[in-house]
């Protein structure tokens, strides 16, 4: 029989590290399950301006590298461990991984969510050759080329002005005639002279062989369509989707109640529909999926969570 933690929180992001911090600091036996990368979403994101604090180093990395010096230092564990099912049917919960089975007296739901996908014929097949959803991992490989963001919310801007500092020229593709960026963000957008915007327009097709050479974009108002093809001289040029996020959570079908979207319903205390089990970070509805949202929503998981286990147990 494998140890029983007091929680065992899934997913190591900033609302997974947050709850770990919390609930070490309260001194119970607390296990983080991480399948991939440490830090989640965070990790790939060049600038953190807008968190409270991070001023001087505001990256991703450095800053997720600082949570998980606390929640070490506050002796929670960390594994990494693919997760396949659970079974949340009985007061000690079951975490089934890959490689181990575990138990724990209550469970996090903590594992966040990736980037949708545009949706459009060429778009698989020229990932990673032209396509990308992250500016911080492929942005210096378009130094001085031209490049597209997909998108009109706050990363898609923010994003698209990163790529500012390589690209000779940033286009932003959104499918409505404004932005959804907060104004101090679309401000700063309109400020720079190399951005471009093109409105109530969406990607129809990608093209090209082994490497993007052609876009195809629908004015989803008149219906026209309009083909960009590469530089000559370039041979290629960027194209960066940020339209929202897919969350994790086929794992967790039938053993929580979630919404039409496949996030984990909870309360305003993280609780979902069942006992003993709660959620928080990107994997739930919210109206605003941030680093400071998150670790706001681990620290009430594991602060209730604690709550629930001396009531319970």
């Amino acid at each position: 029989m494998s140890k029983i933690y007091d929680l065992i929180i899934i997913g190591a992001g900033p609302a997974g590290l947050s709850a770990a911090l919390y609930a070490g600091r309260s001194k119970l036996s607390t296990l983080v399950l991480e399948k991939s990368k440490t830090g989640g979403q965070i990790v790939i994101t060049h600038e953190v301006a807008n968190y409270p604090g991070s001023i001087r180093e505001a990256t991703g990395p450095s800053l997720i590298a600082r949570m998980v010096e606390q929640v070490v230092e506050f002796g929670a564990e960390i594994k990494s461990d693919d997760i396949i099912d659970v079974d949340f049917t009985s007061d000690i919960k079951i975490i089934k991984g890959e490689k181990e089975e575990y138990q724990a007296k209550a469970v996090i739901i903590a594992t966040g969510a990736t980037p949708r996908k545009i949706g459009c014929p060429g778009e698989i097949e020229l990932t990673g050759k032209g396509v990308s959803y992250c500016a911080t991992c492929d942005a210096d490989f378009f130094e001085d080329f031209e490049v597209f963001v997909i998108g009109g919310g706050d990363t898609a801007v923010e994003e698209a002005m990163y790529l500012t500092k390589f690209a000779r020229k940033v286009t932003v593709v959104h499918r409505r005639e404004e932005l959804r960026a907060a104004k101090s963000i679309q401000e700063k957008a309109f400020a720079n002279d190399k951005m471009h915007f093109m409105w109530n327009s969406v990607v129809e097709e990608l093209k090209g062989d082994g490497i993007l050479e052609t876009a195809v974009f629908k004015n989803v108002k008149t219906g026209e369509l309009t083909e960009y093809h590469a530089d000559e001289e370039d041979g290629t040029f960027g194209l960066f989707a940020f339209v929202g996020y897919v969350p994790h959570s086929d794992i967790f079908k039938g053993h929580v109640e979630m919404d039409n979207w496949g996030y984990i319903k909870t309360d305003e205390n993280m609780k979902t529909n069942i006992e003993g089990v709660f959620a928080a970070g990107d994997i739930r509805p919210k109206a605003l999926r941030q680093v400071v949202t998150a670790t706001a929503d681990g620290a009430i998981a594991a602060t209730l969570a604690e709550k629930y286990m001396e009531e319970k147990f």
